[in-house]
């Protein structure tokens, strides 16, 4: 059978001081998923479009700002973990610079300023909590991951750099 994943992104802006990153607090849909958890911003990539316009376009609709400097962190591979156990592939950036001012709320949640020691606190999916530190540190090289799911639940967790 082939590897058909649903291709995303999921970004990370920072704040001009890069003390905060902008979290969506998805609760707004009672039907959602993601209910309750803190998230980056993104979504699936559509027809005709690369990756990086993938993240710029989503972030514009989801944050009402315009992406000017990102960097891919890294590549996420998530067997599994659709509602209906869809295998997801995902694009993980972080936007170091941006124009405009963020919305305060979209049709998902809440959007909101979080400083970065406090992100393993936030509600979240618990895979979040072993990627997340690769996204943020010094380290220059993209992680590449794998994280499959089974029933909402993380099943194991490995990575490489390059």
């Amino acid at each position: 059978m082939p590897y058909t994943p649903i291709v995303a992104t999921l970004g990370y802006v920072l704040s001009p001081d890069r003390s905060e990153v902008l979290m969506i607090h998805r609760n707004a849909r009672p039907d959602d998923l993601h209910l309750g958890k803190y998230n980056g911003l993104g979504g699936k990539m559509e027809p005709g479009e690369d990756i990086a316009a993938c993240m710029r376009r989503e972030i514009r609709e989801e944050a009402g700002i315009e992406c000017e400097s990102m960097q891919l962190r890294g590549t996420l591979n998530w067997p599994g973990f659709g509602k209906h156990g869809e295998d997801w592939l995902g694009f993980i950036f972080v936007i170091d610079r941006y124009s405009g001012t963020p919305f305060m709320v979209n049709h998902e949640g809440t959007l909101e300023w979080v400083a970065l020691e406090r992100l393993p606190t936030l509600p979240m999916w618990e895979g979040d909590r072993h990627f997340l530190p690769l996204v943020f540190d010094a380290d220059p090289r993209p992680f590449h991951g794998v994280m499959p799911y089974k029933d909402g639940r993380m099943q194991s967790w490995s990575y490489t750099r390059l």
